[in-house]
């Protein structure tokens, strides 16, 4: 099964000592560390080292030739039709970012990549569920249709609790409750919200934390609002101002609730 930047392999006890060295050097934003342990000489270490790379552009902003050189490895390499569409996926996240980010308008290519991904990826797999979430972070933050982003987030939802798949669901949680939010609906933004947290918490997602936390004190009101924003900053700051696009989260005011 091709691997997907959301899998939390390297999490338990058991698992393979190179997933575990990886996934402990990926949670502490050590992504080009992590990438340098993958020799690129398989469909899925090719793609696994791409994800990596990708996912370092999203939360630093620097990166890009490099996971661009890393990508164009993955889909040279793909040989099943699933390989094909994670490396597609991948693809699709990469160009998600640079537009996001506001390094170029890469939105086009970004949402013709995921279309190639959906009609490559098999329904029922756990890649699909990825694709899923991410279709709904074009819809959130690019087509701006919460009620689209909403009915993706829910279908990766359900796949990453079909897959067992922890990490996935703590950004689930997160962007479904972040639309909650938005919508007014406190009590369900706080649940998301912690859930979120608590799970990225337990899997020792460190780079993940401090963006839980300050989402979190979003929906809080004081003291505690404040306590959070705190301690997401700590945080970030451990981290050297990852993820970057967190400052400007953390440099709001605290929403009443």
């Amino acid at each position: 099964m091709a691997y997907t930047a959301m899998s939390g392999s390297g999490t338990t006890a058991g698992d393979d000592p190179l997933q575990t060295a990886i996934w402990r050097l990926r949670s502490r934003a050590c992504w080009a560390d992590a990438a340098a342990l993958l020799e690129p000489t398989t469909a899925d270490a090719s793609l696994q080292r791409a994800s990596l790379l990708v996912e370092r552009c999203l939360y630093t902003e620097q990166g890009w030739a490099e996971a661009e050189d890393a990508l164009r490895t993955a889909e040279a390499v793909a040989q099943s039709d699933e390989e094909r569409g994670a490396a597609a996926c991948e693809r699709g996240q990469l160009a998600y970012a640079a537009t996001l980010l506001g390094v170029r308008d890469r939105a086009d290519e970004a949402r013709a990549a995921l279309g190639r991904a959906a009609a490559l990826i098999p329904p029922g797999v756990s890649g699909r569920a990825v694709l899923d979430f991410r279709r709904g972070l074009l819809a959130e933050n690019l087509a701006r249709s919460p009620q689209a982003a909403r009915a993706a987030y829910r279908r990766a939802h359900a796949g990453a609790t079909a897959h067992a798949d922890p990490l996935l669901l703590s950004f689930t949680w997160r962007h479904l409750a972040g639309l909650a939010l938005r919508d007014g609906e406190l009590a369900e933004a706080r649940h998301g919200f912690s859930e979120s947290l608590r799970i990225r918490e337990e899997l020792g997602y460190l780079v993940g934390t401090a963006p839980a936390l300050a989402s979190l004190a979003d929906a809080e009101s004081e003291p505690e609002a404040a306590r959070l924003r705190a301690e997401a900053g700590r945080l970030f700051r451990l981290l050297g101002g990852v993820p970057t696009w967190l400052a400007r989260q953390l440099a709001r005011p605290a929403a009443s609730a």
